[in-house]
């Protein structure tokens, strides 16, 4: 077993064993002093003194004594042996959302100090891993590897093909209509709001930011014009275009969920006559036109090699003249989320995170005329920080809707979020796209939204 370890970790920094054998809890030899053996790994793995406080199950703890950044509790030895045979964010992961390690104090900053000191270099990454051998067998961890926990999800068959997209989504989004009640509120919004002026709270600025989709697409002036709304969600901003507008508005999502709940909504509103709201794929639309487009939070979930197609294919369904607007999570490099994170394997399986120049460029190469980019990173922070706190007031009932399990891995995801996206790790983008007429955009000559 040992011998086998020491060869995966020459392969890959990362060891993960995911096998279906039983693994019994693990017991500790008498009188083994868990930091005492610990302290030497955690110091290399975080280059000096943990910055945080480690406890463990058997009373011992090593790290800072106070401060405000809070602790991080090994509760079994169970955490120990997923940590040991992945050593990375993965085991870490998995540990949290079995229960296995508990966090406390403030979240955001307890995860921002950990993150703040990252080995660096195949040569160190190998070190960790031998250290982790070794530590391993003087505790006598190195047993089977525990099952990961039943709410990883494990990518099956071709990747971003319309059966394994619609699988990642129901994984996200299908956990249940009223949980995501409590973490998003009465504006059942589930992308970046906008903050400034007058906006004090988190149901009037994701009005804000629906009414600033509005204005870019033109509908202010274009009464009862046909608009497309992308993964429409809960139906938040067919609504709002509705109402403000008087657009006629389809919408289409692939969550079963979403699909009930939005139709419940427009139905109360009375809006059943201008909103239409399907359970399609992006890839079934045809034989239909727009006058504008919205694709709000829905793009990171196409895939690096479906971007094209799906450009290509909007860029189809708008008349002359017609806009589009692309409201998506970017990320300097882009690429897809790595196999191995928390991200992939607990929240969003299969997801992309492009660079707003590669997306602009694939607009440009679909046929759209790029007219205007914004960012909105630090209005994506402070969204966050309103849905934690929606989540964590009402930890009790998001308890009660989806189990602790998942209630754990959208507040490590949730605070994790915050962190990036303050400190500039990653953006949200809206990249505003005409499709042009002979020259003619009929788009305004300055920023009038």
């Amino acid at each position: 077993m040992v011998t086998d370890l020491r060869q995966r970790s020459r392969e890959d920094a990362t060891i993960d064993i995911d096998r279906p054998e039983y693994a019994p809890p693990v017991a500790l030899p008498v009188g083994t002093d868990v930091a005492g053996a610990l302290t030497p790994l955690l110091e290399l793995a975080f280059g000096g003194p943990p910055p945080v406080r480690f406890e463990f199950w058997d009373g011992t703890s090593v790290g800072p004594s106070s401060g405000t950044t809070g602790n991080v509790r090994l509760s079994s030895p169970r955490a120990l042996q997923r940590i040991l045979w992945s050593p990375d964010e993965l085991g870490l992961g998995r540990a949290y959302v079995a229960g296995e390690i508990d966090i406390g104090g403030n979240a955001i900053e307890l995860l921002r100090s950990m993150r703040r000191v990252e080995p660096s270099g195949a040569w160190m990454r190998g070190r960790i891993v031998r250290e982790a051998v070794r530590v391993g067998r003087q505790l006598d961890v190195l047993g089977a590897p525990p099952t990961p926990p039943p709410e990883e999800f494990r990518h099956r068959g071709r990747l971003h093909s319309m059966r394994g997209d619609a699988r990642a989504i129901s994984h996200h989004y299908d956990v249940g209509n009223d949980f995501y009640r409590l973490l998003l509120g009465p504006s059942m919004t589930y992308s970046c709001a906008r903050w400034g002026g007058h906006v004090k709270d988190l149901a009037a600025a994701q009005a804000a930011k629906h009414e600033l989709v509005c204005r870019k697409l033109g509908l202010h002036e274009r009464p009862g014009a046909r608009l497309l709304d992308v993964g429409c969600g809960w139906g938040s901003m067919a609504m709002h275009a509705a109402t403000h507008h008087d657009a006629s508005v389809v919408g289409v999502t692939i969550s079963d969920e979403q699909v009930f709940e939005a139709r419940e909504r427009v139905r109360a509103a009375d809006l059943i006559i201008q909103i239409e709201i399907r359970h399609q794929d992006y890839r079934e639309l045809q034989n239909e036109s727009f006058d504008a487009i919205s694709s709000i939070g829905m793009f990171e979930h196409v895939g690096v090699e479906r971007t094209m197609e799906y450009f290509t294919k909007l860029r189809a369904l708008l008349r002359p003249q017609g806009r589009m607007l692309n409201h998506a999570i970017s990320k300097v490099g882009g690429g897809a989320i790595a196999s191995r994170s928390f991200m992939n394997r607990y929240v969003f399986p299969n997801g992309t995170l492009m660079d707003v120049g590669d997306t602009i460029r694939s607009m440009e190469a679909a046929g759209f005329e790029v007219r205007d980019v914004e960012s909105l990173r630090e209005h994506y922070a402070r969204t966050l920080r309103c849905w934690l706190d929606n989540l964590e007031s009402n930890w009790d009932a998001a308890v009660r809707e989806v189990g602790e399990a998942r209630a754990r891995i959208w507040r490590a995801y949730i605070a994790a979020s915050v962190v990036t996206f303050e400190e500039g790790d990653i953006a949200v983008h809206q990249v505003l796209g005409v499709v042009p007429d002979g020259g003619r955009s009929a788009m305004p000559w300055r920023r009038s939204w």
